[in-house]
């Protein structure tokens, strides 16, 4: 498949598509990125891609993981004030600033942690809960990989610089090739925080493709040859 920095094999058994945090919390007016501050006008785009790459990866009998970002809805999963993740998240933030909104930001259960309309898992998929950024922490990830001979990652998900990132990195630490599909991710931040991803993990964590590429690739190892007469 053409990447950068240099084109890169996936055998498809050997292979999982993840699509990290598609839900309304990230991906839609009034979830909490949206709450918070952050700009998700322009999701729209990134939710059709998944879909193709989604559909695409279906099709070639990849295996699809999708990850759900978030906590109980009292939110001891997300650890008291003795935790970084307290003072960090900026869900957790936002309702300490707006108690209205307390039980509803990342809580299991509610609308804010459900995965968009648009992209929904169907039998065969497997759903992971997460705690953290890195879909890897405190989740059967890798056992669920290894157990499946799956050594090749393929990256779709909001924010490309924060959990797509975490998650990309620490499989990197595992001995998994991994590749995030650009124009199938989106940032939490100004546009410069994308570019930055990016620069990493083509520059030292894995490989950056795109969807069209990541579709044409696929079709292309499923049309068989043509014998000349």
């Amino acid at each position: 498949m053409p990447a950068r920095p240099e084109a890169i094999c996936f055998p498809p058994q050997q292979t999982a598509l993840i699509v990290v945090d598609m839900q309304n919390a990230y991906a839609t007016e009034g979830g909490y990125l949206d709450l918070a501050g952050f700009d998700v006008s322009a999701t729209k785009p990134v939710i059709e891609n998944i879909h193709l790459a989604v559909s695409a990866a279906r099709a070639a009998g990849i295996q699809i993981i999708w990850f759900q970002n978030g906590w109980d809805d009292r939110y001891v999963e997300a650890g008291g004030a003795g935790s970084p993740n307290f003072h960090k998240s900026n869900a957790l933030k936002t309702m300490r600033q707006r108690p209205e909104l307390q039980g509803k930001l990342l809580a299991k259960g509610g609308w804010d942690y459900d995965l968009v309309d648009e992209l929904q898992p169907q039998p065969g998929d497997i759903v992971l809960p997460k705690p953290r950024y890195s879909g890897f922490f405190n989740t059967p990830l890798d056992s669920m990989l290894r157990s499946r001979g799956i050594r090749h990652l393929i990256f779709t998900g909001i924010a490309t610089n924060v959990c797509v990132e975490s998650t990309l990195r620490d499989g990197f630490f595992l001995e998994y090739f991994g590749v995030v599909l650009e124009d199938a991710t989106y940032q939490a931040g100004p546009a410069f925080a994308q570019q930055a991803a990016i620069f990493n993990i083509e520059t030292f964590f894995g490989w950056v493709s795109d969807v069209e590429s990541f579709c044409h690739t696929l079709q292309s190892a499923a049309t068989p040859l043509k014998r000349s007469a």
